[in-house]
C-alpha cells in the first residue's frame, strides 16, 4: 500500500514540518492574492506558534498524518466542537503527492476518527481561493452551509452527516 494514515502527536517534529508547509502555502496564497507579496517570515513564525496544536490533541481532538511510501506527506485534524459535532481542520498534502488519492483518504480517516470521538456531524471552513479544497469536499459529500464560526479567513462553510459505517466496510 502506498498510503498509511496514523495519529500523530501535535508536538512531533513531523507535525511541525507539515504545519510549516501548510501555513506557508495557505498564507502565501492569501498574501499573493490580496497584497501581491509572500508572507513575511516573522509573521509566518508567529502564526505557526499561535496555531500549534489547534485543539487537535487528545482527548477532544486528533492529528492524523498521511505517509506516502513511508514518508510524511500530509495531515488532517479533527476536533470536537460539542459531543455530536467535529470540525475538520488543516487538510493538506505536500505538492509532490497531490493527485495520488491521499486527500480523500485523509478526509475519510478524519471522518472515522470523528465517529470514534462520538461525533455524528463534521463541519469545516475554507477560503474562496482554495478551489481544490472546495471541490474535494463537495466530491466527498459535504454541502455548503451557513457559517458555523466567525474565523476572519473563512469564506465557505461545509457540513456532512457522519453515517455510521458498518464494521465490514471499514478500511
Amino acid at each position: 500500500m502506498s498510503w498509511t494514515i496514523t495519529p500523530e502527536p501535535v508536538d512531533s517534529p513531523v507535525a511541525a514540518a507539515l504545519w510549516r508547509a501548510y501555513y506557508t502555502e495557505v498564507s502565501d496564497r492569501w498574501y499573493l492574492r490580496y497584497e501581491g507579496r509572500r508572507t513575511d517570515p516573522d509573521e509566518l513564525e508567529r502564526e505557526i506558534a499561535a496555531g500549534a496544536g489547534g485543539g487537535l490533541a487528545p482527548p477532544r481532538g486528533r492529528l492524523l498524518v498521511a505517509r506516502h511510501r513511508g514518508e510524511p506527506a500530509g495531515s488532517a485534524g479533527v476536533r470536537l466542537l460539542d459531543p455530536a459535532t467535529a470540525e475538520l481542520k488543516r487538510v493538506f498534502l505536500l505538492p509532490r503527492v497531490r493527485g495520488k488519492g491521499g486527500a480523500a483518504l485523509l478526509v475519510e480517516a478524519a471522518e472515522e476518527t470523528a465517529r470514534a470521538l462520538g461525533a455524528r456531524r463534521m463541519v469545516l471552513d475554507t477560503r474562496g481561493d482554495l478551489i481544490e479544497a472546495r471541490a474535494l469536499y463537495a466530491r466527498l459529500g459535504y454541502t455548503e452551509t451557513e457559517a458555523h464560526n466567525d474565523d476572519a479567513y473563512a469564506e465557505h462553510w461545509f457540513a456532512k452527516d457522519l453515517v455510521p459505517v458498518p464494521p465490514a466496510h471499514r478500511p
